[in-house]
């Protein structure tokens, strides 16, 4: 099935296993990084298995990138959203009550109503909850539309769920099967190293030289693609227009333009019209490019977690990408003000995450070491992909071999 419908070789690291459990009837939770093929381990039984596969995703440009994606490949697959005109949501939950669909992707929020009449009506023999940290509230992501999905279990009590992630902590991956009703789950959690993504820290300079900063990262990989991470809208529009001053073809991405901007900001950097999007987190869990090669933060992450996330869209052919943080305490100062509107309980986890982010921007060992050890896998020291294994990686002003580019 993965050669001749799906064309590779082999499969890779874990894809394998997670299949054989899901196929057998268990449930699973996958922790599998960017890139690691986390789709494969439910399309591949979507075929196998017959009937209907259920996914459940949060973004709509994922759904649809996925859904194109498997047409091509020959597959009957389609995504429900509120976003489709009356007459063809209609259509295709018609179609879907009539089994005609392999897969169908589906958004938590729209589980409901005519759209859970016609999954009733449907043969529906697998589950599966991709982001799934997002159920988690001790996850970074955490979105109360998943809440939604701890009755997926009584709706379809035969149907095996797989819950798939690139980062959850043990505290998160106990959470998960908790929140989703898991019956034994078979757990899969692949390494958190990626030798390929060479990670720096640098303490940001005085603010009027920051954007400075971050352009000679981008200009140094003349020609390569990026994606620049800031904290706020207002961030990421000044530094894409920086940035196209100095000749770079950049677009910004918030949650500020509308559904059409941001669709388009997504097709010109997957078409390569864009070089470098500047965005805050909204960007990146839909996009599939293969061949970023630097992933900067302007500002210190949220947390580990969303920190994991973001750099491991770069690199993910294998190829080498740099991926440097720039942070200050000014910026944990900044997240705890995001924060401040939310439930106690969230509000001190927002605290907490961005402090870890902190630590592990000022700590000097080896940064994938330490970001394995958040997640609960103990690695030796990587030797030469970060900055405080390989010191001359962050020397200002002086770049490392191999093109790679510091601050």
């Amino acid at each position: 099935m993965l050669r001749e419908t799906f064309g590779y070789e082999a499969f890779r690291g874990g894809q394998a296993e997670v299949i054989e459990a899901v196929l057998a009837g268990r449930d699973c939770v996958a922790v599998m990084p960017t890139g690691a093929g986390k789709s494969v381990t439910f399309q591949v039984p979507a075929r196998v298995l017959g009937g209907t596969t259920l996914v459940v995703s949060p973004l709509i440009s994922l759904m649809q990138d996925q859904v194109g994606a498997l047409r091509r490949r020959g597959f009957a697959a389609t995504f429900v959203s509120s976003a489709l005109e009356a007459d063809e949501r209609a259509r295709r939950l018609a179609e879907m009550a009539q089994g005609r669909y392999e897969l169908v992707y589906a958004a938590p929020e729209g589980l409901e109503g005519v759209t859970a009449e016609a999954l009733r009506s449907a043969d529906v023999r697998l589950i599966a909850i991709d982001e799934a940290h997002c159920i988690s509230q001790w996850g970074h992501d955490f979105r109360p539309s998943f809440r939604r999905l701890a009755g997926l279990r009584g709706r379809f009590p035969r149907a095996p769920v797989l819950a798939v992630t690139a980062s959850a902590t043990p505290l998160v991956v106990r959470d998960i099967a908790r929140q989703l009703v898991l019956r034994d789950p078979h757990l899969h959690v692949a390494s958190f190293f990626r030798a390929n993504l060479r990670l720096s820290c640098v303490e940001k300079p005085p603010r009027e030289h920051v954007r400075e900063a971050v352009t000679r990262v981008v200009l140094a990989h003349e020609g390569q693609t990026g994606i620049v991470y800031c904290l706020s809208r207002r961030s990421a529009d000044l530094m894409a227009a920086h940035l196209e001053r100095e000749g770079v073809a950049a677009l910004a991405y918030h949650a500020g333009l509308s559904p059409a901007e941001r669709t388009e900001v997504q097709a010109a950097f997957s078409a390569g019209r864009a070089r470098v999007v500047t965005a805050t987190v909204a960007f990146g869990m839909g996009i599939d490019k293969a061949d970023v090669r630097f992933v900067v933060h302007r500002d210190l992450p949220a947390g580990i977690e969303s920190y994991y996330q973001e750099i491991g869209r770069g690199g993910r052919d294998g190829d080498p990408a740099e991926c440097v943080m720039l942070y200050s305490w000014a910026d944990v100062r900044v997240h705890d003000a995001q924060a401040r509107g939310l439930p106690p309980s969230s509000r001190r986890a927002a605290r907490r995450r961005a402090r870890d982010a902190y630590r592990l921007a000022r700590s000097r060992s080896c940064r994938h070491r330490s970001v394995s050890a958040y997640f609960g896998e103990r690695l030796p020291s990587c030797r030469t992909s970060c900055d405080v294994c390989l010191p001359a990686l962050v020397r200002a002003g002086r770049g490392p071999p191999a093109g790679r580019a510091t601050c």
